[in-house]
């Protein structure tokens, strides 16, 4: 049996005039921007390129490659011009600003949470400036890895969340303000009748859905990572 090998350690091909991996891996995403993940095949891939699908996997041998190099594609998106900020919760809010517009630039990314796609070069390089920004807190690796993992699961809730509240809408074929017209009977019968004596006068002052909540999620997360230093962060 064959070794498997990464795909970023394989030689490519030689180019063709119109073919490179570059172009299908390009071409890949613009698919996906505009139809979603599950539009995205070595066929149709092919047939936006005027080539064969067979032609394809002399570049690329199964689909699994095309998304993970589709996804280490935008991944470079997220990473940040150094030097970054010499201030680390700076640092890591400018990162989790890229971060976020990535994914809202390319919704379908969300699609491939939790499906364990080979990480690339560039998302190490994401990776690794996240590890940047804890440098100058005196922390050891397994802390920084720690708060690290803290900072990736609230990213990856948030965005996530947040994509699928802009998806589900579109594809039912209805805008945010059609859908709670639809829930709003039932939701009010149930809030009427007494049962939610918290949940009832949130909702009815609109609280639940009060600004954009990313920032502020995200500086509660700093603020226990910081508090959870003792004497709190240098140079704050």
């Amino acid at each position: 049996m064959a070794a498997v090998t990464s795909i970023w350690s394989r030689p490519q091909p030689p180019r063709r005039p119109v073919l490179s991996r570059e172009a299908i891996v390009a071409t890949a995403i613009a698919v996906a921007d505009a139809e979603g993940l599950d539009a995205v095949s070595i066929r149709r891939v092919a047939t936006e390129l005027g080539a064969r699908a067979m032609t394809l996997y002399s570049y690329i041998e199964r689909k699994e490659d095309l998304l993970a190099l589709m996804a280490d594609e935008i991944a470079a998106e997220a990473v940040v011009e150094e030097p970054l900020p010499a201030d680390w919760r700076e640092a890591l809010l400018l990162l989790a600003r890229r971060e976020r517009e990535l994914v809202r630039r390319h919704p379908w990314r969300v699609d491939l949470v939790g499906q364990r796609v080979p990480v690339g070069p560039n998302a190490l390089r994401h990776v690794e400036q996240k590890l940047a920004a804890f440098d100058g807190l005196g922390i050891d690796r397994l802390t920084a890895w720690r708060f690290l993992a803290v900072f990736n699961d609230y990213m990856t809730g948030f965005v996530v969340r947040e994509a699928l509240e802009r998806r589900v809408p579109r594809e039912q074929g209805f805008d945010d303000t059609e859908r709670a017209a639809l829930a709003e009977p039932y939701i009010k019968e149930l809030i009427e009748g007494g049962a939610f004596p918290r949940l009832a006068p949130m909702i009815e002052q609109g609280v639940q859905g009060a600004g954009d909540t990313f920032e502020r999620g995200l500086n509660w997360v700093l603020d226990g990572m910081e508090g959870s230093l003792g004497g709190g962060a240098p140079g704050r």
